[in-house]
């Protein structure tokens, strides 16, 4: 019996932004897969190519950012080649996406049940009333109390935790098989943060929807994801299951994020800190991207990029595991 094929299949994704200087490349051969029910944390710094991949993903890069590479598959068929009206059923009913500022998504000119509404009729074959029915039930779903009377507020008669409550029912309206949520708590306070995660949680547990979550939140990665990606200058240095990378991070740039979450315990005087910075696109340092700021740089990381290598249950890209694994008895 052949196993089902995942629900996204992302291979060697390219993202260029050609200038009048060259041609920048912000996301560089990548590559993942994610399953029915699961939750893909891709997390890094500001610059890492996260929000970009996602955005690739659904076909809304803003020109001059094309996808000049690889292939980006959903549920089996290839979706990276299609015309923008080609992708335009597929948004919305088949991915649904959620922004990190609600409003960006909600029309503030309009009530909050006529844009979920249009959504639903757009992508479903239901009359007025049943899409109506539909859409108090998806407020009522993630959590908003007295659905029947607030589907008919404005965006801006909703704090910012309800909001990104209603772009997540926006997201759902048509039970979409993925959903990309992009820094989809970052705005709200800690309380608001933990119920959209649990929200999230619930509905991959649920609805068998497969989520790929991006942060910069290592936290929220711990609290949700079942994997983590994590990205530096546009290439997926560490990918593994959750528990593991964090427990024991293989790459030093997964340590070094993994160093700079409190503990509650507070074991430790102080966070560890990665210096320097993420580098431009227009200055990648030649070998790792980032040995500059690794402490265990050595002469090869200086050199020769390495590629992802497998290690216990994740993948690295990084020359320290290909020493470890060489120096390893036999």
């Amino acid at each position: 019996m052949m196993a089902e094929p995942p629900v996204l299949s992302v291979r060697n994704l390219r993202v260029e932004f050609p200038t009048r200087r060259g041609t920048l490349l912000a996301v560089d051969d990548i590559s993942f897969d994610i399953a029915a029910g699961e939750v893909l944390g891709i997390v890094g710094e500001s610059g890492a190519g996260k929000s970009l991949t996602g955005s690739a993903i659904i076909g809304l890069l803003e020109p001059p950012g094309r996808v000049a590479g690889g292939e980006i598959r959903l549920g089996g068929r290839r979706i990276d080649n299609l015309s923008r009206e080609a992708m335009r059923p597929i948004r919305g009913k088949r991915i649904g996406m959620v922004f990190q500022d609600p409003l960006t998504s909600l029309n503030p000119l309009y009530r909050v049940g006529d844009q979920i509404i249009e959504t639903i009729r757009t992508h479903l074959p239901l009359g007025e009333r049943e899409a109506r029915a539909r859409a108090i039930e998806l407020l009522t779903e993630v959590g908003i109390q007295g659905a029947e009377r607030r589907i008919d507020a404005y965006p801006h008669e909703f704090s910012g935790g309800m909001r990104q409550r209603v772009v997540l029912a926006l997201a759902l309206c048509a039970e979409p098989e993925l959903i990309i949520a992009d820094e989809p708590t970052t705005a709200l306070d800690v309380s608001i943060q933990a119920q959209i995660i649990q929200l999230l949680k619930r509905l991959c547990r649920e609805r068998g929807t497969a989520v790929m979550l991006i942060t910069h939140d290592m936290g929220v990665i711990a609290e949700t994801a079942n994997r983590v990606a994590v990205m530096y200058a546009g290439r997926i240095v560490e990918i593994g299951p959750v528990r593991e990378v964090i427990q024991s991070a293989h790459h030093p740039y997964t340590r070094g994020l993994m160093g700079s979450i409190p503990s509650l315990e507070g074991t430790s005087d102080r966070l560890t800190q990665i210096p320097g910075s993420m580098p431009r696109l227009t200055a990648i340092p030649k070998g790792c991207a980032f040995n500059p700021r690794c402490p265990l740089a050595f002469d090869r990381c200086r050199v020769e990029r390495p590629d992802l290598m497998a290690v216990d249950h994740s993948l690295a890209a990084c020359w320290l595991v290909a020493r470890e694994g060489a120096e390893a008895p036999r």
